[in-house]
């Protein structure tokens, strides 16, 4: 996976999508889902770390019912925020050390693909280059963080970033329970909280009633309008 030649900085927060090449579906059931929720937690780590040996020390944790350890990473980038589509995925992300982004990102796409390729009996680069959107603006933060979470909206309304929306609250109720992506978390339930550091969008929102709203306003506004906001998001 090339690296992405746009300089980043550190305590920076950047939009970061990642594509499957030729749009290959590399989610295709939950198993699926809940690796790429695995590898944006487990690599996101400044140190060397042995995936499997960490699995089995999780396992037996659970097994014993013994707490789980204080978590350990030396993180490299903050994730804010995340959604996974079928052969996609959006990332918000706040880098913490130099080139904490682009080393998250290789061992994200790269570990992910040796777990897909193994399964799938597949070889070869799984994904394109990573593209990067700097979030130069409170306004830019907040559409951004609505159109991650809203992206899912594709399952129960195609085309609806054409088209608009047909039918608000059936796209929110899906949203709400769509697990896959950081959105949960920052309404109050809980689902993958480990994963997110959620405190600072949160306040800056207002809460998870304010999130809430936030991206059900924008289910609302896509049903009036036919055309996203001017705004650099993919």
């Amino acid at each position: 996976m090339p690296r992405q030649a746009t300089p980043l900085i550190n305590e920076e927060i950047y939009h970061i999508s990642l594509r499957a090449v030729g749009d290959t579906h590399v989610f295709n059931n939950e198993d699926d889902f809940y690796r790429g929720i695995f590898c944006i937690y487990e690599f996101n780590n400044a140190k060397l770390i042995e995936i499997r040996k960490r699995r089995e020390k999780r396992k037996k944790e659970k097994a014993s019912g013994s707490p789980t350890p204080a978590d350990d990473r030396e993180l490299l980038v903050e994730v804010l925020a995340f959604c996974f589509m079928p052969n996609h995925m959006h990332l918000l992300l706040r880098q913490l050390k130099d080139n904490g982004i682009s080393r998250f990102m290789q061992k994200v796409g790269g570990g992910y693909a040796n777990y897909y390729n193994k399964k799938y009996s597949r070889k070869g680069h799984l994904f394109n280059k990573f593209h990067a959107v700097h979030i130069e603006n409170d306004n830019q933060l907040r559409a951004v963080f609505d159109y991650i979470h809203c992206n899912p909206i594709s399952f129960v309304e195609p085309g609806w970033k054409e088209n608009g929306i047909k039918s608000p609250q059936k796209a929110k109720k899906f949203l709400a329970g769509y697990k896959w992506s950081s959105y949960q978390d920052y309404i109050g339930k809980k689902n993958f909280q480990s994963v997110t550091v959620r405190d600072f969008i949160s306040d800056f929102i207002g809460g998870p009633k304010q999130c809430r709203r936030a991206i059900e306003k924008w289910a609302d506004y896509r049903k009036r309008f036919g055309e996203l906001p001017e705004i650099f998001l993919e």
